[in-house]
């Protein structure tokens, strides 16, 4: 089986480079699928989880919101605005930052909309961090059992 050329990039450095048989990601249209030899295809990004199959392997990511490119001959580049992988977040750090940023969009409800917005979008991002070291948690729980 072909496998897909993946490049994730932020604006502090690569996050992956490497091949995957599938990636699973959030779209502005939805979740999407991607395995060898997709049509190209250029996609906003969500924030959310993103998944890396390889091997019979899953692999997760907390990704913001960014840029996905399908590209011919199995080439995947995704430019988000921050992506991280599950062993490195922390899950007692996060809860924090969530909480923050839940109160910042409290604070921020009766401000103007572009506050708002960027409270929300950072709240957004904290939500998928959370969902992706929730996850990782628990699987690291099932494999001590």
């Amino acid at each position: 089986m072909s496998k897909i050329s993946l490049k994730i990039i932020t604006p502090e450095r690569v996050v992956f480079e490497d091949s995957v048989d599938s990636i699973s990601a959030t779209t502005e249209m939805g979740e999407v699928t991607i395995l060898p030899n997709h049509v190209p295809l250029v996609s906003l990004l969500r924030s959310g989880e993103m998944r890396l199959r390889d091997n019979g392997q899953e692999s997760l990511l907390a990704v913001s919101t960014g840029l996905i490119e399908v590209r011919g001959g199995n080439q995947i580049i995704i430019l988000a605005d921050s992506a991280e992988r599950s062993e490195e977040l922390d899950l007692e750090k996060i809860e924090e930052a969530k909480k923050l940023a839940e109160k910042r969009v409290e604070e921020a409800r009766n401000m103007n909309d572009v506050a708002y917005a960027d409270a929300l979008v950072h709240l957004e991002r904290e939500l998928a961090r959370h969902r992706v070291a929730t996850k990782k948690k628990y699987r690291d729980v099932g494999r001590q059992s």
